[in-house]
């Protein structure tokens, strides 16, 4: 074997913002601490993320290809592949070819498809952009998108409360495009927020927590860095989900308490330790 290939590691396909707590700079932390190696390729870099009033910003497209290449050199091995923000049609082809080139049968693809939220796309996702996701999650193993993100993804008409078999149905339809597992997060119930868990094969599982607090940056960041770690570690994934959302939780709870800003994201610094 490869010497650089004794340890599991998964590539993370992200932008990183130096601070607001989200992307890889999440994503560094929580994989580690979960034993496994991060491998970051920077689709841009931010200063801070773009909740805040101004940021700086470098576009890392035209960087991606030759720094790919080094690892190609290196002849780099993943047991993982994670993929979250992109920022236009070229990042997402360019992701595609690095799963041509780095992926293997045994590696778990997790596409976290941050497309948009509140019923609406993000404003820089243009309908080429949308397409090219959709065939984007035909390579993934593990899809983890909100409600917004599940109907844009199946065309799927958006609305406000849902009965669990129609996100039930979004959820089979969405595997039925290649991933074997699926997690459609953030469905309002009520006083809770649901999570629901699809995986050919098994029995759909709706794991629901009490809302507590309002969105933070970062926390998607999360829950997908915590299941792409567990899915190397060969943890089931109705299990990942349920520690997932839980360390979430209490990670906005543990902002709460220390009135940290919405915009600085959630201090998952003070629980990581916890994280196994």
């Amino acid at each position: 074997m490869n010497i650089h290939n004794h340890q599991n590691k998964i590539a993370v396909i992200n932008d990183f913002s130096g601070f607001g707590r989200c992307s890889l700079a999440v994503s560094l932390p929580i994989l580690s601490v979960m034993k496994v190696q991060c491998c970051p390729l920077p689709t841009s870099i931010f200063s801070n993320h773009t909740g805040f009033p101004s940021f700086f910003f470098d576009d890392y497209t035209d960087k991606m290809e030759p720094y790919m290449a080094e690892w190609k050199k290196l002849e780099l091995t993943f047991q993982g592949i994670c993929t979250g923000f992109l920022g236009s049609l070229r990042q997402i082809e360019l992701v595609k070819q690095f799963l041509h080139e780095f992926g293997r049968p045994d590696t778990q693809v997790l596409v976290d498809p941050v497309m948009g939220d509140y019923g609406k796309p993000y404003p820089t996702y243009t309908k080429e952009m949308c397409l090219g996701m959709k065939e984007l999650i035909g390579y993934a193993n593990i899809l983890t998108p909100n409600v917004t993100e599940a109907c844009i993804l199946t065309d799927t008409p958006y609305r406000e409360t849902w009965h669990i078999s129609d996100i039930g149905r979004i959820a089979a339809l969405l595997s039925s495009q290649g991933p074997d597992k699926v997690v459609i997060t953030g469905i309002p119930q009520g006083s809770f927020l649901a999570n629901y868990c699809y995986e050919k094969g098994k029995e759909p599982r709706i794991l629901r927590t009490h809302k507590v607090g309002t969105s933070r940056s970062g926390t998607g960041d999360i829950f997908a860095s915590i299941l792409a770690a567990d899915a190397v570690n060969g943890v089931p994934f109705q299990d990942s989900v349920k520690k997932a959302s839980s360390f979430v939780k209490k990670c906005i709870l543990r902002s709460i308490e220390l009135d940290i800003p919405l915009t600085d994201g959630v201090c998952f610094e003070e629980l990581l330790a916890k994280l196994k």
